[in-house]
């Protein structure tokens, strides 16, 4: 997928008239007003974090990639019931643990499957992880195939858990090896972000 964050609806219709026609955007704030300046039909995706007050915003996107925590997940089970359409949504992981980044954390990924199982307004699609910034390849590969485990434990609770979204710009060639069906592309697409 194409990651536009600081750039302008140009880069979605680049993206567009390059073949890529699934969209990532970090912030809702950033996404709805592109949202309003493009008039290609492109696949929004919401690969940042969601602040609870912002789930209504979910009408609007086709995934949400950071299902990050279990209050996350109840509010949006609470906006998809409303909606009488469950939200398509992939499990956010913390393989490694690193402090500055969300997600559930591997002794909560059975648990946590478990319960997703039970909320009928969310219907959980796969994994998202993040790789370290600067990560060896070891490292790399221990995040991604921690994402692999932690699909097979949502599988293992009933999820029809398909998805991998790992690997970005930098990583993205190991993410491929290690399974992924969702690649996040920014800076090799679009370049540096605006200052």
């Amino acid at each position: 997928m194409a990651v536009t964050k600081t750039h302008g609806p140009d880069a979605v219709q680049a993206a567009w008239d390059a073949g890529v026609h699934d969209v990532g955007e970090n912030r809702v704030q950033e996404a709805l007003p592109k949202m309003d300046a493009v008039s290609v039909p492109v696949r929004w995706h919401l690969i940042g974090h969601l602040q609870r007050n912002k789930v209504k915003s979910l009408a609007k996107f086709h995934l949400l990639h950071s299902l990050d925590s279990s209050r996350l997940a109840d509010a949006v089970n609470e906006f998809g019931l409303g909606a009488n359409a469950p939200v398509k949504s992939l499990m956010q992981i913390n393989v490694v643990g690193e402090e500055s980044k969300g997600g559930y954390a591997p002794h909560d990924w059975d648990r946590e499957a478990e319960r997703l199982r039970s909320l009928a307004g969310v219907r959980v699609l796969g994994v998202m992880t993040m790789a370290p910034l600067n990560a060896d390849e070891a490292t790399l590969r221990a995040t991604f195939s921690g994402a692999r485990r932690a699909r097979e434990a949502l599988c293992a609770a009933g999820h029809d858990a398909t998805e991998l979204s790992m690997g970005m710009s930098s990583d993205y060639e190991v993410a491929v090896e290690e399974g992924a069906t969702y690649i996040r592309l920014g800076t090799i697409l679009f370049g540096a972000r605006p200052a």
